[in-house]
């Protein structure tokens, strides 16, 4: 394997890579651009081609081709492997059939999900109802292939036996979430899809993860859509449906069109618009979701395009959907557009029945959120003053505020005066009152997505560093010491023992025959010594402003002020600390 991960790096630099994913210009020996894991306005985001390496001095995101992939795309290593592999023209052979009970966990769920999309598009060609089902929605021989669309047969265990014939466990078949255990327990496990048109979802590197399956025929008993429950290859809130075929086009094309549906996305790529992706089976428009949920299931979209078009159907159920995701999605900076559609009819109807130009002229007229909204407010409001202030108060302004820039701010408070008839002081002096009460809901949402932003960061070297350790751990000659490393990670080994194979297998892909393992150690326990800084500069920051909004601390400041010195005092330690590990990365 070690093999394999040299010939990649042979053939991939970390330049035309990283280039292939943002905007990069000359810095004496090495290359900068703005960092893809974090919001900045100045670039210090370096990638030096000498070294083979990238760090950004804002965020402290550093690593190699696999961990730039792994970070951009949401992927594990064997994820991120298989991406860069295909893009290399490289043949991976991760493990040999005669020998599956060396798989991991994960790797028998990837395997056993494939073997399942096969069997349902077999299915597929044999079934002639939900073949004319597929046409008479408007689906291309092609774009069924393409998105290895199947069936799952109306019969209790069909898939279970099948699987069952390949030499997949039980505890296989029920973990991938492809059946289940019935009540009594003496009788076997009975598939989870039945009687549906089956959609695969794959991970960014096209790897199927999970399912989607619509009912065929309507029994008046089962839900319309049944997803895949989460499993421990699918987490609902970091996957969108079509992200592994969508990714390119939205980097070049510069937006996204986010849809609802499985059908709206089929047809929309099948219509020219390569760039859509859907919620469906995700947590997208699920309103117990977390924020923080939500920020991550965004985030490769906002690093790959910061501009969305939202093409939810136009009710109201859409609409709340659309508003929540509005909500976040400008917290991030993005651009957010909405697609007017007529009532009742969601893209995949616009596009089967009235055809790819009607869906590119929808597309092309999409406005941006907040006049989109306004329209709706004022023709709620039909004509009532009181009641379309009241609205634009309670429903608009918030939006406003999420805004990241006072120019945009500005812009949108003149454009709802000029299109209400609002004085624009009176929106201004609203929107400081709107601001004032949702300055906890934006210190949420900022502290969320700092937390996304930091697990990006974290968990690759995280990752790799205890797969060295847990590696070297039962080597005969050991080049590290591993109880270093499991004293520094002590809470992330308790998070990542149930996927000690996988960890392992990834150290030895990547340090079997190297030189470069305890140099390799030292710099990535250096990365982790400035999260840690990060994170505790964050909590003496936010004790300095405790102390001084308290009352009692400001008092206390006017004597001695001991605790605002002694925080400021560890404060400085810390940048001090920090400035240190920056002096000892690559010079621009």
């Amino acid at each position: 394997m070690s093999s394999s991960v040299d010939q990649i790096k042979s053939r991939i630099d970390i330049l035309s890579l990283v280039e292939s994913y943002i905007k990069l210009e000359k810095a004496g020996k090495s290359w900068k651009g703005k960092c893809p894991f974090h919001n900045e306005k100045t670039p210090s985001f370096f990638v030096s081609p000498e070294r083979g390496s990238y760090y950004c001095f804002g965020c402290g995101a550093s690593g190699d081709i696999f961990t730039f992939v792994e970070e951009f795309e949401g992927l594990d290593f064997k994820g991120a492997l298989k991406l860069l592999a295909d893009k290399a023209g490289v043949v991976l052979e991760i493990y040999s059939k005669e020998n599956k009970e060396e798989k991991s966990e994960k790797e028998k769920l990837y395997e056993v999900m494939e073997e399942t999309a096969e069997f349902f598009e077999k299915n597929l060609a044999a079934n002639k109802p939900a073949q004319e089902y597929l046409k008479s929605r408007g689906l291309e021989e092609k774009t069924i292939k393409d998105f290895r669309i199947g069936y799952a047969i109306l019969d209790w265990r069909t898939l279970y036996d099948y699987l069952k014939s390949k030499n997949f466990s039980d505890k296989e078949i029920e973990l991938a979430g492809l059946a289940k255990k019935p009540e009594d327990k003496t009788k076997a496990m009975y598939d989870r899809f039945r009687g549906r048109v089956i959609f695969p979802m794959g991970d960014s590197s096209g790897r199927i993860i999970a399912f989607s399956g619509r009912l065929l025929v309507d029994d008046g008993k089962s839900a319309k859509y049944l997803n895949s429950p989460e499993t421990p290859i699918f987490n609902k809130s970091s996957v969108l449906f079509g992200i592994d075929k969508a990714k390119e086009s939205i980097r070049k094309n510069n937006f996204s069109i986010l849809v609802e549906g499985q059908m709206d996305l089929v047809l929309s790529h099948q219509a020219g618009f390569r760039n859509t992706v859907a919620s469906s089976g995700t947590a997208m428009t699920d309103q117990t979701i977390s924020k923080e949920n939500i920020i991550n299931n965004l985030g490769l979209v906002c690093r790959l395009s910061k501009n969305i078009v939202l093409a939810f159907d136009p009710d109201q159920a859409g609409l709340k959907a659309g508003s929540r995701f509005a909500k976040i999605a400008l917290a991030l900076g993005m651009d957010i557009k909405v697609a007017g559609m007529k009532e009742g009819v969601d893209p995949a109807d616009t596009i089967s029945k009235e055809g790819n130009d009607a869906w590119r002229e929808v597309i092309r007229n999409s406005k941006h959120f907040i006049p989109f909204m306004l329209e709706r407010i004022l023709k709620e409001a039909d004509g009532d003053g009181r009641k379309s202030g009241k609205l634009i108060r309670e429903r608009l302004l918030p939006f406003v505020n999420d805004l990241q820039s006072a120019i945009e701010k500005s812009h949108f408070i003149k454009l709802i005066s000029d299109k209400s008839g609002i004085a624009e002081s009176a929106l201004v002096e609203d929107l400081k009152k709107v601001e004032s009460e949702l300055k906890y809901e934006k210190e949420e949402t900022e502290i969320a997505k700092v937390n996304v932003e930091k697990k990006l960061r974290k968990d690759p070297i995280e990752r790799r560093l205890l797969g060295i350790a847990f590696w070297q751990e039962s080597a005969q000659n050991r080049v590290i010491e591993p109880e270093l490393i499991f004293r520094r990670l002590s809470k992330a080994k308790e998070v990542l023992k149930n996927i000690k194979e996988d960890l392992i297998y990834e150290a030895e892909a990547f340090y079997a025959n190297s030189e470069n393992l305890q140099k390799d150690v030292d710099e990535m326990l250096l990365n982790i010594e400035e999260e840690y800084l990060n994170e505790e500069l964050v909590k003496k920051m936010v004790e300095l402003k405790n102390l001084k909004d308290n009352p009692e601390g400001k008092q206390a400041s006017y004597g001695a002020g001991q605790e605002e010195m002694e925080i400021l005092k560890n404060i400085d330690k810390i940048n001090k600390r920090k400035e240190e590990i920056k002096n000892s990365r690559f010079k621009k």
